[in-house]
């Protein structure tokens, strides 16, 4: 795969996620990230890099765009050994995203919440998480993907015993997890909406 150089870091759950961009970091990774993530991961002394200046286009529509720019996804996506994917990303100077660090809007705590309109819930349901999880788990084979703060341990432990790289069979196994993740979480979306009228 390559040593990890770049990734996004954009959480909901925030449990221990300061200590694992520091770790990324001693391993000389770029951090991008959004809102909340990139000012808790400041706070904390990480250098980080916000999305919007990366892609050199702003945050909109409160927040419902922030990743959804090939920028981002053409660097999840990209095949690192396609001569065409790799000219593509340097003619429109689309660096590769070696890592996603993503947990999802908490949908299901939002709507077990007593008075959750309809309206509230719609807002909480996550697309830019989800479609950065989908891009990288596809990718396996280049891109590690992370949802768990219970894996970041594992995985600092496993680039410092590999020189900044994750094995195939690790990548493998967390973007298998994403999609499992991402059935459940458009499964709850699906539950719920069902009950529902307008």
């Amino acid at each position: 795969m390559g040593k990890i150089t770049r990734a996004i870091i954009s959480v909901t759950d925030k449990t221990g996620v300061v200590e694992f961009a520091r770790g990324l970091q001693e391993f000389g990774v770029e951090i991008l990230s959004t809102g909340g993530t990139a000012k808790k991961l400041r706070e904390g002394g990480v250098k980080v890099v916000e999305v919007s200046d990366y892609t050199k286009f702003p945050e909109m529509l409160d927040g419902r765009v922030k990743t959804l720019h090939p920028k981002i996804h053409g660097g999840i996506l990209g095949l690192r050994d396609n001569p065409e994917h790799v000219a593509t990303m340097e003619k429109y100077e689309i660096k590769p995203i070696d890592m996603i660090v993503v947990n999802l809007y908490a949908f299901e705590k939002t709507v077990a919440r007593q008075g959750c309109t309809l309206d509230e819930a719609i807002e909480n349901i996550d697309i830019g998480g989800p479609t950065m999880l989908r891009s990288a788990a596809k990718n396996y084979k280049f891109v590690t993907v992370v949802t768990d703060p219970a894996d970041y341990d594992r995985i600092l432990a496993e680039m410092k015993e590999n020189g900044g790289e994750t094995t195939l069979s690790t990548r493998f196994e967390l973007a298998t997890k994403v999609f499992c993740l991402t059935h459940a979480y458009d499964g709850a979306i699906c539950g719920y909406l069902k009950k529902q009228t307008v």
